[in-house]
């Protein structure tokens, strides 16, 4: 999953102050204000050091954690704790506490919670974040920059949105450390957690408000400590990590961190499958983050120290041939510079090999041929250098697709001409150029006006990318269906419809993952475990170990919620997303689980081959819902009793529609039309007989202005007719396309 927003803007660590509440949490009078000495003396004995380590055992972070129960209940930021790493904490004491589980985490809020092995710690009492003043007197206590408990004094200077998130604001000087520690008011309550420092000034941070920390509190969704350290783990099925760093994976990419222990901080991550035989085709996309270090691919590898390896360092593109441990046994065969090399951006690596020859390209074009044959055979994989932190996505071994880079610069030359005559508008940006010799015969006029015209035909260009790639999703993800509903890979639909938004979505590496998850779940069961005994396993896997759960609070309405790639990732997502994980977990264990789709809450229904059935809430952590529940939670959403038809098995594709219509109507109310478009293409090639549907989008394409489409949906509904659509005003739709009406 991109960056949030509020990351960019502002160093992660820091703090936020909030105001002093009127009363404790659970009502009550106000205590009396103390001292800062002894607010500090007292909260000093609830204040942890938080920090993880790496995966080779190295210090990676460190922050600050505050006791918030005397059942070993500690708060922090999820930052601190580090996603899928080892965690350690100590209290003021000197005592070091074995963390037992994640007990909760949002990724949004940027809060956790972890649970230790110790019953005597003291708690900080959790106070108000709505009955804060402007102004009022805070404390923040924290280990910044290592100095461990220091506390510092400020005042609330009000609240901020950022991300869609109130969050509480202070002047007070921030530093890395700070964060995850407590912000108190005069009386000792704790108000809100420091989350980030303000990039712009150093006496400026932001506090997550205590109430998102209450939430959390009270909806957990533990994660034992043996699963946490899994999260962004390879699949040991697919990757073999060699030579130390620290290889992850998310989101279908692979990130290489940390110094290897080869020489040159080199470390190699090689694929699992077997060998492939001359000639082949390897390719990936690579992005650095700094380019003096070194990532690319890996080829005939055997596993120790023999390898060739093709990568972009410095800026130039590199082919070696490694064979030892050190830099006396590297031979570079070749070291270009290229113009088509990117640095700092996702740039594609290829390479063609057969005996006796290997060719090296960089985003389609040809930068390097080689007629070593000191390695013949082996592994492929991935290699980095260095401490460059790395990014790796579309790992790719076979043939290639037979298209030269001639041929598709031609491609693109003809779609140029082709939208020549659709040229839309946009108001030329300006380019500071240096070193620029002074000739006054240079043409201004005819310079700005070329550069108009490559600015429109860019942006043509993007435009087109887009839509090719809108039709093309669209187009799978029919042909999903084509086949019958019974056929329908339900999973990979879902994808699909993530990759309508986001074209990265690695829809093949979430299979994997998913496959992956059910072979988890299969280690510890019998051969001959029962169908109750396989739906326990698989609820034990999803909710006690690896901490799935719904979405509360705001963050529900987000779209990433509709995504199952990041429901995969986050771990929480809505009813039918959820509930989509769990159906298609259950038919790879050879259960039989259906979707339900109650009204405002999907719910899914296990069918056993023997005895009755039962309706399970997926997005409350599995839990076995009654008939008379199913009818109160149908009563409390829509407020009529249950109807026999809320109870009947939902379709594969009427479950894909149920989320394209989730993601609609956010697209609406936020009024974005352009994804309200996407989303309604998408919807009515599922639904084609779907009048209200084709209306929705007969209005939306008119209002973006594309008519054609727009006139197409209007026609259908005139000539089919179908009940309950007001045709007379569909005909003044009509009239109004045709006249060319904004």
């Amino acid at each position: 999953m991109p960056c949030r927003r509020w990351w960019l803007l502002t160093v992660v660590l820091g703090l936020v102050l909030p105001a002093r509440l009127t009363a404790a949490e659970g009502g009550g009078s106000p205590d009396a204000e103390r001292s800062i000495e002894e607010l500090t003396e007292q909260a000093r004995k609830s204040i942890v050091v938080v920090s993880f380590s790496g995966r080779d055992g190295r210090n990676q972070g460190l922050g600050t954690g505050f006791v918030i129960d005397g059942e070993g209940l500690i708060a922090t930021n999820l930052h601190v704790i580090g996603e899928g790493r080892p965690i350690s904490v100590q209290t003021s004491d000197g005592r070091r506490l074995e963390v037992q589980s994640v007990e909760a985490f949002d990724r949004h809020v940027d809060l956790a919670l972890i649970r230790v092995a110790a019953r005597d710690l003291p708690p900080l009492p959790l106070g108000d974040s709505t009955a804060i003043r402007q102004g009022q007197s805070v404390i923040a206590l924290g280990n910044p920059q290592g100095l461990k408990y220091s506390v510092v004094a400020g005042v609330l200077s009000g609240t901020q949105e950022i991300d869609r998130r109130s969050m509480l604001q202070l002047a007070i000087p921030i530093e890395p450390g700070n964060s995850g520690g407590p912000v108190l008011d005069r009386q000792g309550r704790v108000l809100g957690v420091v989350t980030m420092k303000s990039a712009v000034t150093d006496n400026l941070g932001f506090a997550m408000p205590v109430n998102e920390l209450k939430r959390l509190r009270d909806s957990p969704n533990p994660t034992v400590m043996s699963r946490w350290l899994t999260i962004g783990a390879l699949d040991p099925q697919e990757w073999t990590a060699l030579m130390g760093g620290r290889w992850k994976q998310r989101a279908g990419r692979v990130l290489a961190e940390g110094m290897g222990n080869g020489f040159g901080g080199r470390t190699i991550c090689l694929s699992t499958a077997p060998a492939p035989e001359a000639p082949f085709d390897l390719s990936v996309s690579v992005k650095l983050d700094n380019e003096e270090g070194a990532a690319g691919l890996a080829f005939c590898a055997d596993g120790g120290d023999r390898h060739y390896g093709f990568y972009p360092t410095g800026g130039r593109l590199r082919l070696t041939c490694f064979l030892g441990p050190d830099v006396n046994s590297w031979p570079v065969l070749a070291e270009v510079k290229s113009e088509h090399y990117r640095p700092g951006e996702w740039n594609e690596l290829r390479v063609h090999f057969e005996t006796g020859r290997l060719e090296c390209f960089v985003n389609g074009q040809r930068v390097i041929e080689s007629t070593d044959i000191r390695l013949t055979s082996g592994r492929v994989g991935l290699a980095k250098f260095r401490s460059t932190v790395a990014e790796f996505r579309n790992f790719r071994v076979g043939a290639a697709d037979g298209q030269t880079p001639a041929q598709a610069e031609d491609l693109v030359r003809e779609l140029e001409q082709q939208l020549a005559s659709q040229r839309r508008h946009s108001q030329a940006g300006r380019l500071a150029t240096r070193g620029l010799p002074e000739r006054p015969q240079w043409p201004l006029d005819s310079m700005r006006d070329r550069a108009r015209e490559l600015e429109r035909q860019a942006r043509d260009l993007r435009l087109a990318a887009t839509a090719l790639h809108e039709r093309r999703t669209l187009q799978e993800l029919e042909q999903i269906f084509a086949q019958g509903d019974d056929q329908a890979d339900l999973f990979r639909a879902c994808l699909l419809v993530a990759r309508l938004d986001n074209e990265e979505v690695d829809v093949d590496a979430y299979l994997r993952e998913l496959d992956r998850m059910s072979r988890d779940i299969t280690e510890d069961l019998p051969a001959d475990a029962t169908p109750a005994q396989k739906l326990q396993a698989l609820n034990k896997y999803l909710f006690a170990e690896c901490g799935f759960h719904g979405t509360r609070g705001d963050h529900y309405y987000h779209r990433s919620n509709s995504y199952v790639n990041e429901v995969l990732d986050d771990r929480e997502g809505l009813p039918i997303t959820l509930s989509i994980i769990y159906i298609e977990l259950a038919r790879k264990l050879g259960v039989s689980v259906v979707g339900v789709g109650l009204p405002a809450h999907f719910v899914v229904r296990h069918q056993p081959p023997e005895g009755p059935s039962q309706l399970i809430d997926v997005y409350e952590r599995a839990v076995e819902l009654t008939h008379d529940e199913a009818d109160a939670l149908v009563r409390a959403n829509v407020g009529r009793p249950i109807q026999a038809s809320d109870l009947e098995s939902m379709t594969r594709r009427g479950m894909v529609l149920r989320v394209l219509r989730n993601l609609r109507g956010l697209a609406e109310q936020q009024r974005d039309n352009d994804a309200h478009a996407r989303y309604l293409d998408a919807i009515v090639r599922l639904d084609p007989d779907n009048p209200e549907e084709r209306v929705r989008r007969a209005i939306v394409m008119f209002s973006l202005e594309r008519r054609d489409e727009a006139l197409g949906d209007v026609n259908w509904l005139l000539e089919k007719k179908p009940d309950g659509i007001n045709l007379n005003q569909v005909e003044d739709l009509r009239q109004a396309i045709l006249r060319g009406d904004r």
